[in-house]
């Protein structure tokens, strides 16, 4: 589908990635935003589009904003905390947003969605972990919801004629992003120069996309991919560990901690410690990434200095 003169909601597009994308989108397209700004900020959404408070976990919120006019729905409404207070409930509104979106699109006629899945769904995979790697194992209340979701998502591409586009991502970087170990870190060693607490050992190893590379890599594959289901994973062929990641902040902020470790191999429960995936198939469609891991999180700790000091 090509993204230019279209009519475009994208629910929680008051966050990190769906507000990017609105911002991309926004020139050639008529972009309304809905976001109940439990976690993204009004200031995020760009000017030119159309914003919506409106809850997903409510019927009535989603029958608001998607209409029969739209041509498409990038679906990124979620609690993507992989260590949530309250697991039940991420677990439940998760796939009551993606329910709502999903029964109201069908009932009004949209059959256009793109949906932000994520790397969790693998669970501790062998790496790089392509798309159609078995069995898919979550480790984390997070993932578990997001792989519901792909299986919702799956049922209306195969039983209602719908053109899905499903993107795993790796852990994305940029601005506007809050509460990951970039931001957490830099809000760390603003408030204690001296030290810093990093959790686990620090050899948690992942892989990490700069936000930009990721909106370029989402409206690639929803331009070229032709399948009912369109899978694809979203990352480098590259990884950084999280104490490098310290270094890289420590160095942007002119610092030189001493580092102090909360020990054993992951940083929480769910934490999946090792993740590299395969970007072979986004390869084959035409797209890579222009930034490695560590030039990612470099130029993402550039901006969230600006932002957050």
């Amino acid at each position: 589908m090509q993204l230019s003169g279209k009519r475009v909601l994208v629910t929680g597009g008051a966050g990190l990635v769906g507000s990017h994308l609105a911002a991309r989108l926004c020139a050639d397209n008529d972009i309304v935003v809905a976001d109940d700004l439990s976690k993204g900020s009004r200031e995020r959404v760009p000017d030119g589009a159309t914003f919506v408070e409106a809850d997903m976990t409510d019927p009535d919120d989603v029958a608001s904003v998607l209409t029969e006019d739209l041509d498409c729905v990038f679906h990124f409404a979620a609690y993507t905390d992989t260590n949530y207070a309250d697991p039940r409930k991420l677990f439940e509104e998760n796939g009551a947003m993606t329910y709502n979106v999903l029964e109201r699109a069908r009932e009004v006629g949209v059959t256009n969605v793109a949906f932000t899945s994520s790397s969790t769904v693998y669970g501790e995979a062998p790496m790089p972990t392509p798309e159609d790697y078995a069995p898919l194992e979550p480790i984390s209340i997070y993932g578990a919801s997001k792989l519901a979701d792909e299986g919702i998502l799956s049922t209306y591409a195969h039983s209602h004629e719908f053109t899905v586009w499903l993107f795993r991502f790796a852990n994305i970087v940029g601005p506007h992003q809050r509460g990951n170990v970039v931001p957490d870190f830099i809000e760390k060693l603003a408030d204690d120069p001296h030290e810093l607490e990093i959790l686990g050992d620090g050899r948690q190893e992942k892989s990490y996309l700069h936000v930009d590379d990721c909106i370029e890599a989402i409206t690639h594959v929803v331009e070229h991919g032709d399948r009912s289901m369109n899978t694809y994973n979203l990352g480098t062929r590259t990884t950084t560990s999280v104490t490098r990641i310290a270094d890289i902040v420590a160095d942007e902020m002119g610092l030189d901690p001493e580092y102090s470790y909360t020990g054993g191999d992951r940083g929480w429960t769910g934490d999946v410690p090792r993740m590299r995936l395969s970007i072979e198939k986004l390869s084959a469609l035409g797209w890579s990434p222009e930034l490695s891991s560590d030039a990612a999180v470099r130029r993402a700790t550039r901006e969230l200095i600006t932002e957050l000091t």
